[in-house]
C-alpha cells in the first residue's frame, strides 16, 4: 500500500491529508512512467483524475442529470453494457464507448474468470 497526500478544501484553505490505498504494482509502475514523462508526480496525476471525477459527479447531481451516474455504474462493473444502453437510451455500444471516453471513465474490466472462459471458448473454436 502506498500513502498518497491529497489536498482537501476546508474553510477555503487547502489542507493535505494522507490516506492509504492499494494499487496494482504494474499500474503504479506505468503511472510513474507517465508522471516522469510529464515532469510531475503520481500524486499530482491522481489528484487531477480524482478531482475531475468528483467535480463531474457533483455537477451531474446538481443538474439532476443521472447519465454520469449510469456511466460510472457501468465503469465500476455494477451495470452491464445492455443495462447502460437501455438506461441511457443508446442504440449501439459504439455510442456507449464514446460517452465513456467523453466522461473520462475507464471501460469496465471483465473478471479473471470471465476472461479465462472467453479464452477457453476461443481455443475450443480454433481446435474444432
Amino acid at each position: 500500500m502506498r500513502s498518497i497526500s491529497t489536498p482537501v478544501s476546508a474553510n477555503n484553505a487547502s489542507i493535505n491529508v494522507n490516506f492509504t490505498g492499494s494499487l496494482d504494482r504494474e499500474l503504479l509502475k506505468r503511472a510513474k512512467v507517465i508522471a516522469a514523462k510529464n515532469e510531475t508526480s503520481v500524486n499530482a496525476l491522481f489528484n487531477a483524475q480524482l478531482r475531475y471525477l468528483v467535480d463531474t459527479y457533483e455537477a451531474s447531481e446538481r443538474s439532476g442529470n443521472q447519465n454520469y451516474q449510469h456511466l460510472l455504474d457501468f465503469s465500476l462493473g455494477r451495470a452491464s453494457s445492455e443495462d447502460a444502453l437501455a438506461t441511457l437510451g443508446l442504440d449501439s455500444q459504439e455510442d456507449l464507448f464514446l460517452l465513456m471516453a467523453q466522461a473520462h471513465l475507464p471501460m469496465p474490466r471483465l473478471s479473471d474468470a470471465q476472461t479465462r472462459e472467453m479464452a477457453d471458448s476461443l481455443h475450443a473454436l480454433a481446435a474444432g
